[in-house]
């Protein structure tokens, strides 16, 4: 298992062609492992850059928080 943090947030494409949101929150359990959980956000964005613009505006998300697929 890995130890690696995992960014809070993915900007990923789907089937469709829109892009996705996935909000995801870790912690970590009684071991030290940590535990990750993936919430996708309703709705989608018609670019990568409009995705990353309502992360930011929304969540005060920083670049470097933002993982893309």
């Amino acid at each position: 298992m890995s130890r690696i943090a995992v960014r809070p947030y993915l900007v990923a494409k789907d089937a469709e062609g829109s892009f996705r949101v996935t909000v995801r929150t870790t912690r970590l359990n009684s071991q030290g492992y940590p535990l990750v959980t993936s919430t996708m956000l309703d709705g989608g964005f018609p670019t990568a850059t409009s995705a990353r613009t309502y992360l930011r505006d929304t969540y005060q998300a920083q670049a470097t928080d933002i993982a893309t697929k």
